[in-house]
């Protein structure tokens, strides 16, 4: 404990304790005491002092063992809540939480294709809001996971051709005007780094690139742990990138190739599958039904790696990053199989050794990373916690609050 006046010393401690309870859930007195590093009477003081204040709450008893069961404490969920955004061409995603990271419901809605997008957006974050019991300017803070990214100098949406509606506009600045509270807007492939830095495989690595090799290819760059976003919020934007197509498969298609983006297209792998023999509706589809034919489907599966060891090798030499995380429907579909002929490829191609891994946060990582991001900001805003705290990088420019 450093030196300092008693209310310095008081709140450095009050901080240290909503830490605690925010990173292990309700804790016992004696399980926040070994925590923090306090004596019994000075946990038993910091309680009611925040207890007192509202910031925690009584929450439950735990048993077992011999002796009185033990009050637990949690932080005051009540005092913020967020909302988490994913946001694609076809549906809007939405959770709301509370400040300590209990989601409250979820509400899942289609997207108009071009018309009427900022309307039907707020519309579904309303109707989540009030499946919650609140408004939406209720929320302390809304993070929106999107394909493309945000210009910082002028808040508009790039590179999402596929997201006609939102473009020309600044979009954090007219859906906080249109929510009546804090936004921010946040490339979906720098929100899934986001998770992989909290609950997965990049928990320790301050060096590494999430690529999602699917139809709108995307990429990630995490640089001495920070996200880097480029000038314009552009960086990992690889979708338009120029590769030759190496697969040797012929789908009549230039060998000089195109673009990243191209090549993996639903369309494109669909074409190359059925140069296998493999018919499917999708590029997921097609990756699965490769893999259940076993030997039949192994040659599929290797040009479909040759096209994304390609575009991968590009980023490889520029950044020669400590690892390399695949994510998305394809490549959690093609699982090991997928990532080791990648592996193998990009040996091929390159001189760094990158390693490469399937990233481990699946089922909603966009969202997850979204939520995460909304609750950093809360929790600094309301508890004073650096935003390091909570999250490894912060959050992104919010519209109308300087940070």
């Amino acid at each position: 404990m450093r030196a300092g006046s008693p209310r310095l010393l008081r709140e450095i401690n009050d901080r240290a304790a909503i830490e605690a309870l925010l990173r292990n859930g309700p804790l016992t007195r004696s399980e926040l005491e070994g925590l923090i590093g306090l004596s019994k009477p000075a946990t038993a003081q910091l309680l009611t002092r925040l207890e007192d204040a509202d910031t925690v709450v009584r929450n439950g008893l735990r048993g077992g063992g011999r002796g009185p069961r033990a009050q637990l404490w949690s932080v005051n969920g009540a005092l913020a809540h967020i909302a988490a955004v994913d946001l694609t061409p076809e549906t809007v995603d939405i959770a709301i939480a509370d400040i300590s990271g209990a989601v409250l419901t979820e509400y899942k809605a289609p997207m108009p294709v071009k018309h009427g997008v900022l309307e039907a957006f707020v519309s579904a974050v309303g109707k989540a809001c009030g499946q919650a019991g609140l408004s939406a300017d209720q929320l302390l803070h809304v993070v929106v996971g999107c394909p493309g990214a945000v210009n910082p100098a002028n808040g508009e949406l790039a590179y999402a051709p596929h997201l006609p509606g939102w473009s020309n506009f600044d979009m954090p600045g007219q859906l906080r005007e249109q929510l009546a509270t804090s936004v921010s807007v946040e490339n979906d492939v720098n929100l899934v780094a986001l998770e992989e830095m909290v609950a997965g495989r990049a928990t320790k690595v301050s060096d590494f690139v999430v690529i999602w090799p699917a139809d709108l290819v995307g990429a990630a760059v995490v640089v001495n742990g920070s996200l880097l976003r480029g000038a314009s919020g552009g960086a990992g934007e690889i979708d338009g990138l120029m590769i030759p197509d190496r697969a040797a498969a012929d789908t009549d298609t230039d060998r000089s190739g195109g673009t990243f983006g191209e090549l993996l297209s639903n369309t494109s792998i669909c074409k190359l599958a059925r140069a296998h023999g493999l018919a499917a509706r999708n590029g997921h589809g097609a990756v699965r039904k490769a893999l259940a034919a076993g030997p039949a489907g192994r040659e599929f599966m290797a040009d479909l790696a040759k096209r994304i060891a390609t575009g991968v090798a590009s980023v490889v030499a520029v950044l020669d990053p400590e690892l390399i995380l695949l994510s998305g429907d394809i490549a959690q579909a093609g699982g090991t199989t997928l990532n080791d002929l990648v592996a193998a490829e990009l040996r091929q191609l390159v001189v760094p050794r990158t390693p490469i891994q399937l990233a481990l946060v699946t089922g909603k990582p966009v969202r997850s990373g979204a939520l995460h991001s909304a609750l950093a900001f809360a929790r600094e805003e309301v508890f004073g916690l650096p935003a390091a705290t909570t999250a490894p990088f912060r959050g992104p420019v919010v519209a109308g609050s300087p940070r």
